[in-house]
């Protein structure tokens, strides 16, 4: 009797000689694929949507390239803990793999916007949203490529440019697919189409962890961090060697396909030269701080830091009898003196960052409120706090998935090895998934009974699809099974809510505040469910701010969420911000980060209320759409 996938994929692979990995990599994607048939037909017939003008063999493709954004972010959080294991890195250096990721994001909208500004047209609608799709999957495939290459070199720095050159195609990508999603039928239905592909993209975030933990471990068998360094990386070659003829055969049956509109718009572009300089001027600085950060790694006091560490493991070493023990804590004090300088230069640089963003776009909003001209969509005050809101949430987001695999290697953490946090990210990230589909369920128009059953019954499932996901996979799901209390507290927000925007904002703001100081007062299982609960705060975090940003715009609305898309940077900013936070004071302590960006949140929707009210703006009736 086969009871897993793992079991499965042994008996599979052992009858007809196919490798171990790829089998289970195949099994959990027909998985994928087999519920994504389902909750089209759920939609289709229990919610009696007309769809029968949609091209369903386009979109399935899309909704392919929604799994894999999910898939490579969320599979991050596993990677991150391995290379540090792996290459040796402080936590700071492992977080880079999100620097790279998600500053590609930031650079690929900032190039698209600075060409459609210069040039006066809008380079995805002169391409068409077509071809705009089909040129980010190639330019991923080259990324993917690049990461064979880095991995089959054993080089940490390839790696991050593979991920980088990954991440530029995706940016390319997301800024097309959505509107190409509603293209794919009845404008109608296209709020469904969307809200698809935000589920299927929440559920990549779900398995992309158990996937690449199968890539980089080869099993649910625990393995120690001593024996990561040893580990063959073959497997990873397998596994971006799918992805990217995966990335191919999408682009092949977009590029080839005769019923996918090319999706060609002419309309010009607004200007905002302000603007432009403005981001540009922010985008150098931000080089300019990170560049002595990269640097310090390659200093004289960290080549000294280096030495005495090795002479302290050499003295150590030594029999009782020739032990020094004065020279062994005379070397220690100025071994901490010296890591003591180095950390806090290096973090003064972070923090430069941090105030560089901020700072400039505060420049932004005073400076277009005594002169509209040449701001664009950022001379509405509502879209550049919300800027940096997105900053902040996507920031937080990544920051607590990214190092949530070191704290759980404490000891009072459960001690765990980066072998065996796999269905602990997977939860995390499938909290947004569950929040996200729960905010999907206002689309179909329920009311009464029917819309509290939906908001009852469908976290349940969502819930219940994480943890037979994980067990099919063969990890052990035990520990996490009364984390559906923290499930049953989000159903409870969510009716608390009633689909407003600024409310929603501000209830899962103060949820996340509380479970980020719950976790931190705590240890233990309470504090990993407090933490884990971080990802229900988030769920629904995106639509709600996007919505109160770009109300209001007018004509300004497409440049706007160009604007609001760049500042997916701040996953590239904060998680390596908390990073070298957790070098300085620990990886729990460091969670600090995760109450400020959430204090921030809560904090926008308050002033965003304030603000759509002057422009006479009723934001209480302004229904919320679950996208991301």
């Amino acid at each position: 009797m086969v009871s897993s996938i793992s079991e499965l994929a042994q008996f599979l692979s052992g009858g007809i000689r196919l490798n171990y990995f790829l089998v289970q990599v195949i099994l959990i994607f027909l998985f994928v694929f087999k519920y994504v048939r389902i909750f089209d037909s759920i939609v289709t017939q229990f919610f009696n949507y007309n769809m029968t003008k949609t091209n369903y063999p386009a979109l399935y493709t899309l909704i392919t390239v929604f799994f894999f954004w999910g898939f490579i972010a969320a599979g991050n959080s596993i990677f991150i803990p391995f290379c540090k294991s792996y290459f040796s890195l402080d936590q700071f250096q492992s977080q880079l793999v999100d620097f790279a990721f998600y500053t590609a994001y930031y650079l690929g909208a900032l190039l698209l916007f600075a060409f459609g500004t210069l040039g006066g047209t809008d380079i995805v609608g002169k391409w068409g949203y077509k071809k705009s799709i089909v040129y980010g999957l190639l330019f991923s495939a080259l990324g993917a490529g690049a990461m064979i290459i880095a991995v089959q070199a054993n080089l940490y720095a390839g790696m991050l440019i593979g991920l980088f050159i990954v991440a530029l195609g995706f940016s390319l990508q997301q800024t097309a697919a959505n509107p190409f999603a509603i293209l794919l039928g009845d404008p109608k239905t296209g709020a469904s189409r969307v809200n698809l592909g935000g589920g299927i993209n929440s559920l990549g975030t779900t398995i992309g962890p158990i996937v690449v933990a199968l890539a980089l471990f080869g099993s649910a068998v625990s393995i120690t961090d001593e024996q990561i360094k040893m580990l063959e990386l073959s497997k990873v070659i397998y596994l971006y060697m799918g992805v990217g003829l995966l990335f191919i055969l999408a682009a092949g049956l977009f590029f080839f396909s005769q019923k996918v509109p090319d999706g060609i718009t002419t309309e010009p572009v607004e200007k905002a030269n302000k603007a432009l300089i403005t981001l540009t001027v922010m985008t150098v600085l931000l080089a300019i701080m990170f560049v002595p950060v990269f640097s310090s790694y390659k200093s004289a006091e960290a080549a000294e830091i280096l030495t005495l560490g090795n002479e302290i493991v050499e003295l150590n070493a030594a029999n009782s009898e020739t032990i020094n023990l004065d020279l062994i804590l005379s070397k220690e004090t100025k071994l901490a003196q010296i890591s003591k300088g180095l950390e806090n230069y290096r973090m003064s640089w972070l923090i430069g960052a941090l105030i560089t963003v901020v700072g400039g776009l505060l420049f932004s909003y005073t400076s277009a409120k005594k002169k509209q001209d040449g701001w664009g969509a950022m001379q509405y005050p509502q879209l550049v706090l919300g800027m940096l809101a997105i900053f902040t949430y996507v920031g937080v987001e990544v920051a607590i998935g990214s190092n949530l695999g070191e704290l759980l290697k404490l000891d009072s953490f459960g001690g765990l090895q980066s072998s065996e946090i796999a269905p602990y990210i997977s939860m995390y990230w499938g909290s947004l998934m569950i929040g996200r589909w729960a905010g999907a369920i206002s689309v179909f128009n329920l009311n009464g009974i029917k819309r509290t059953m939906a908001l009852i019954i469908v976290p349940i499932v969502a819930f219940g699809l994480i943890l037979g996901v994980n067990i099919l996979s063969g990890k052990d799901m035990t520990p996490l099974y009364y984390y559906v209390v923290c499930v049953f507290l989000q159903i409870g927000a969510f009716f608390f809510s009633k689909d407003k925007p600024a409310r929603t904002l501000m209830v899962f703001g103060a949820l996340g505040i509380l479970a980020m100081l719950i976790g931190l007062s705590t240890t233990g299982t309470l504090a990993i469910y407090a933490f884990l609960a971080g990802g229900l705060a988030c769920s629904i975090m995106w639509p709600a701010i996007f919505s109160l940003s770009i109300i209001g715009l007018g004509k300004y609305t497409s440049q706007g969420s160009a604007f609001l898309v760049m500042m997916i940077l701040g996953g590239g900013i904060i998680p390596p911000i908390q990073g070298k936070l957790s070098d300085l004071i620990g990886i729990h302590q460091s969670f600090i980060v995760a109450v400020v960006c959430f204090a921030y949140l809560t904090l926008f929707a308050f002033l965003v209320k304030r603000i759509l009210k002057k422009q006479n703006i009723d934001i209480d009736h302004l229904e919320i759409e679950a996208s991301h």
